[in-house]
């Protein structure tokens, strides 16, 4: 009820400023707030690229940019901000330089070069500096795939895109021999090379490299493996039938995932993942691999929800509630090993919250189809986590209409990305190629140009303000509304034709976000045809909210414009309302408000 008389009162009020003020509570008039001062003018954007030597930085580590530019300005500069805060200046004279990451742990940088002319600032280039001891705080997952015969310049090639997407951790997918025994060897020493479940040349040195690489960038290397699968004849191998997993109480039926051979080597059969007989068998085995093979962690994939299952006994078996107890003794046995386990369409996800898993990692599929859906598992997962534990989401995008060789729909992955990532997620896409597929080695569809200087950016901006994105806060829904026709604004949940807004309270400092399908086809995220279409784009949007005490700043940031630079703007309060001028919005603005 006292919302409802709140939003009345805001109503009434906006109707009556165009007649001179607000009646006040003692009856008196308010006057009119005062006009808004233009907004500093937008600088010029050259988009130079500049990147950095790693991924992630430990406080105090030297960070080494490096910018392409044929000749730099005279005036060119380089200012280090934190959200809209700078903490360094220095000159640019060389195409490369060093600064020294600052000691806060756990903090994001925009970097901002620039060049000023007859007063006119131009950003000659942006990225961001994540300073970070540990990844599993704020990670930014991709993958590989494929591993053939290749040499350094081509592991290397692959590396240095990942690196300049900030990617923290790689997940090695099906890197391995038999899901039971993931790497074969020759007596003491591993094989060089073997055949995975599809039948391809999987070659040791390939994963070796891979790995030496992404530590050269202080990337993690997890392997991948299900956490109880078997192939066929796995009891020659050790494994016992009593751990198997069966659809009925008599024995008869082992529950198994077909798969048509050729090209597949193998049916995968299910284990009981509660066995302890089991878990220490695949402890065996991960030893073998930690032994050869230098990676930080076990990246653990399931199946989803299997119905009903039984064990050897005959009794139920509850597979949800047996994925806390893997992932413990998988940890208890590698404390120093990261941990992270596949929510399958969020199946078992709360015995995975609740485990010693490092970050949740959700695999989405129906019936979380929507933008709405998206943004509700980031939340589920942060309830179940006790906020703490970040989410990653493994969505494929353009899935039907990457059956044939194209392109990625940009439209489609940016607005997917823009939700992903203002609610606090991340978004596992990035590898030898994009993800369109479950089969992380399937590749049909391209990216754009544009596509790919704009996901530079949006990894530049998830980088840049993970203080405001990732670290904690509460999700709530300020009173925004628009001065003018410009914008169609609605509160979240997203629908088409319209903005989506909603806000995040993180200190002192509420977040409003503006998501923006004035122009979209579709709500289904997926976009599985490549038809979403992209926003019209709104400038100069007159908007005011109402503030919850006297601000002291506005600021905003996109990773649509200016390479996501922040830009503070001007307002005027009065009273409770705080009125603005939005200078643009493509896809998704920022607006920060500090009291």
């Amino acid at each position: 009820m006292l919302m409802n008389i709140m939003l009345f009162q805001l109503c009434f009020c906006v109707f009556l400023l165009g007649a001179g003020g607000c009646k006040e509570d003692n009856g008196q008039t308010s006057p009119a707030p005062a006009e808004i001062p233009a907004n500093p003018a937008t600088p010029v954007y050259s988009n130079h690229a500049i990147t950095t030597d790693k991924a992630i930085y430990k406080p105090g580590d030297n960070v080494i940019f490096t910018l392409e530019m044929s000749q730099i300005p005279a005036t060119a500069k380089v200012r280090y901000k934190h959200l809209n805060e700078v903490v360094g200046e220095a000159a640019v004279t060389e195409s490369s330089w060093a600064w020294q990451a600052p000691a806060t742990d756990f903090w994001g940088y925009m970097v901002e070069v620039y060049s000023t002319a007859n007063e006119t600032e131009t950003i000659l280039a942006t990225t961001a500096v994540d300073v970070s001891s540990d990844w599993k705080k704020f990670p930014r997952y991709g993958f590989l795939s494929k591993f053939p015969q290749l040499n350094e310049a081509e592991v290397q090639a692959v590396m240095t895109n990942l690196n300049k997407h900030h990617i923290n951790g790689i997940q090695f997918y099906d890197w391995h021999h038999k899901h039971h025994l993931p790497l074969p060897t020759a007596g003491a020493a591993p094989a060089p090379s073997w055949k995975d479940i599809i039948n391809r040349d999987i070659y040791f040195t390939t994963v070796q490299k891979y790995i030496t690489a992404a530590h050269g960038l202080n990337m993690k290397a997890m392997q991948y493996n299900l956490i109880y699968g078997v192939w066929d004849n796995a009891e020659a191998d050790g494994v016992n039938k009593e751990w198997f997993i069966y659809k009925d109480n008599t024995r008869t039926n082992r529950d198994f995932h077909p798969l048509p051979a050729p090209p597949f080597l193998s049916n995968i059969y299910l284990i009981d993942p509660s066995s302890t007989g089991w878990q220490q068998y695949l402890i065996n085995e991960n030893r073998k691999v930690y032994q050869h093979l230098a990676f930080d962690g076990f990246h653990m994939d399931q199946l989803g929800d299997r119905g009903a299952t039984f064990k050897h006994d005959g009794t139920a078996l509850n597979l949800a509630q047996s994925y806390k107890p893997f992932i413990n003794a998988i940890k208890a046995d590698a404390p120093t090993k990261y941990a992270v386990l596949n929510a399958v369409s969020q199946y078992g996800q709360q015995g995975i919250a609740e485990s010693s898993s490092d970050f949740l990692y959700s695999e989405v599929w129906n019936p979380f189809d929507t933008y709405n859906d998206l943004a509700n598992i980031i939340k589920q997962n942060n309830t179940l986590s006790n906020n703490t534990k970040n989410t990653v989401l493994a969505a494929y995008m353009n899935y039907d209409l990457s059956n044939n060789q194209g392109v990625f729909n940009t439209a489609a992955v940016l607005m997917t990305n823009a939700v992903i990532f203002a609610h606090g997620g991340a978004h596992l896409e990035l590898g030898e190629h994009m993800l369109s597929k479950e089969y992380f080695p399937h590749h049909n569809l391209e990216l754009r140009q544009d596509l790919k200087s704009a996901m530079v950016a949006y990894y530049d901006f998830l980088v840049a303000y993970q203080n405001l994105l990732r670290d904690g806060g509460s999700f709530n829904n300020p009173t925004v509304t628009a001065g003018d026709s410009k914008l169609k604004l609605a509160a979240w949940p997203a629908a088409a034709g319209s903005v989506a807004t909603f806000g995040k309270l993180v200190g002192n400092q509420q977040i409003l976000h503006f998501i923006n399908f004035n122009n979209s086809k579709t709500q289904n995220w997926r976009d599985n045809t490549g038809t979403q279409t992209a926003p019209i784009q709104v400038n100069d949007a007159k908007l005011s909210f109402i503030a919850t005490g006297p601000v002291k700043k506005l600021w905003t940031a996109t990773p649509d414009i200016i390479g996501g630079a922040s830009r503070s703007l001007n307002f005027s309060q009065n009273g409770n309302q705080v009125s603005f001028t939005l200078p643009e919005l493509n896809y998704w603005s920022m607006v920060v408000v500090e009291y």
